[in-house]
């Protein structure tokens, strides 16, 4: 494939360069180049926000908040669905776009997009399923009406793993329960939201319900945001450096925020483990968008009797995977987003090795055009190297060898991070009894994927606040409001 088949229709990068998205309109404006991972080039510039344009957006939601809290929920449920099927018809321009600014497999992407669509169909649903409450009080003096009203103006801030999956699984929810947003995505993959935005609209979405944003100076334009007393909700994707920050900017307005930060998934293999499905999970829950993403196993605790087989498998299957341009439909493992990016799994790597860590395959950074780096498996790597503590965000295995369940789950547990972990056991009581003990939001029990539209995503410790997804997702976007009734 060359880069000119890959520019038609919603695929082409020039296509979504026009401007900010405020009011149902497009703003011209550049500033931003947005960078093919796969070969340094720039692909496009989009526009730089400054915080009147932010405030701006937040005036365009203001003025479309009222008319969409009182559309009915079947009007915002058809949307959402219209928005479904529009991502459906374009999932194979979407997905080159995101392969294209982000750099992840062409098979990744396509999955994205199907994911990703599936919180607007799911949204959809849920739009018109919103509960209330009704009870009696105990002294019978009166009866509890409980009600959900939408929060009101949403800033959504989403990261570049995965630009098209994080905005829908925010702006379904939140339009789903009747509030308008502000999407700000990462300026490393801003396309494929502005292509969202394009699809919205021609789904229906009215002006205002959905504003998008590029911007080189996130901090002071989202602290202006939060400061203005029309916006009442930040929901984030991110590090937890950052997360740390933008609670302490909401504290001062008392913005409700939901956070979804960091993770150091731990991927725990017993010795009566199925070694083949293992295996299987391993590379799914490793490589999965070349392991740049919050739920990817970062360390692996193998118990000592399958150990070795474990590592001589996972060797040979990350070895045989080709690297190459996303876009480059035989590519299995895409760049990295940035050369930041390399640098840091090349540092957290060489300090292992150091430690007395040893690579079976990979190791060294990738030279050339483009930000790569191999699929590296690392045994006998000591507890206090820093990619045990530190989300490493790319393609290494890191091994560790354990004897006992609770060494296990006291190893799974070292680390300030609580987002996800897998355990692997033919032992199902064991299983669960191993992922009870292991302190995060998410497990996945003999499974190396576990993200579903209809299940609550989030973490534990460090790994954020809230819960995306699933029928708790909404509930984001919600207030219960109390009525006492004498009736």
């Amino acid at each position: 494939m060359t880069l000119d088949t890959a520019f038609t229709g919603y695929a082409d990068p020039s296509l979504h360069a026009e401007g900010l998205y405020i009011g149902g309109k497009w703003e011209a404006g550049s500033g931003i180049p947005v960078i093919d991972p796969s070969t340094g080039n720039t692909l496009a510039e989009v526009p730089d926000a400054s915080i009147d344009d932010a405030m701006r957006a937040v005036d365009a939601a203001e003025a479309a908040a009222v008319g969409w809290r009182r559309a009915p929920p079947r009007q915002r449920s058809e949307i959402l669905r219209r928005w479904f099927t529009l991502m459906t018809e374009h999932a194979e321009e979407l997905a080159l776009l995101i392969s294209l600014e982000n750099g992840k497999a062409l098979a990744d992407a396509r999955g994205e997009v199907a994911y990703a669509a599936e919180f607007f169909r799911w949204y959809a649903e849920e739009a018109t399923r919103i509960g209330g409450e009704f009870r009696h009080t105990p002294s019978g003096a009166h009866n509890i009406l409980v009600d959900h009203e939408p929060i009101g103006i949403a800033v959504l801030i989403t990261p570049w793993n995965f630009p098209a999956a994080m905005a829908t699984r925010k702006i379904g929810p939140a339009l789903a329960a009747g509030c308008t947003v502000i999407l700000k995505p990462a300026s490393e993959t801003p396309l494929t939201a502005y292509a969202m935005a394009r699809l919205g609209a021609e789904a229906g979405v009215p002006p205002g319900v959905v504003n998008v944003l590029t911007t080189s100076n996130p901090g002071p334009v989202t602290a202006a945001m939060l400061a203005d007393a029309r916006v009442r909700k930040l929901s984030f994707t991110g590090s937890t450096g950052v997360g740390r920050l933008l609670l302490a900017e909401a504290a001062k307005s008392v913005v409700n925020c939901s956070m979804e930060l960091g993770g150091n998934a731990p991927f725990v293999v017993f010795d009566d483990a199925d070694l083949s499905a293992a295996l299987d999970g391993a590379m799914v829950a490793k490589m999965r968008n070349g392991g740049e993403a919050c739920t990817a196993a970062n360390r692996f605790y193998v118990q000592a009797g399958i150990h070795d087989a474990f590592v001589a498998g996972l060797t040979q299957r990350m070895a045989a995977l080709k690297v190459g341009a996303g876009y480059d439909p035989e590519t299995q493992c895409g760049p990295m987003i940035t050369i930041k990016a390399v640098d840091k799994i090349n540092r957290l790597v060489a300090d292992a090795k150091d430690r007395g860590a040893r690579a079976t395959t990979g190791g060294a950074p990738v030279g050339g055009s483009g930000y790569y780096y191999p699929p590296t498996v690392l045994e006998n790597v000591p507890t206090d190297a820093a990619l045990a503590h530190e989300e490493i965000f790319g393609p290494v295995a890191a091994i560790y060898r354990f004897e006992t369940e609770e060494e296990a789950i006291r190893l799974a547990n070292d680390t300030e991070y609580g987002l996800a972990a897998y355990v692997y056991s033919r032992d199902i009581m064991r299983a669960m009894r191993v992922g009870r003990g292991i302190e995060t939001g998410m497990v996945g029990i003999n499974r190396g994927l576990m993200s579903d539209p209809a299940a609550p995503f989030g973490g534990a410790k460090q790994s954020g606040l809230g819960r995306e997804g699933g029928v708790t997702g909404i509930l984001e976007f919600m207030e219960p409001k109390y009525f006492a009734v004498e009736f």
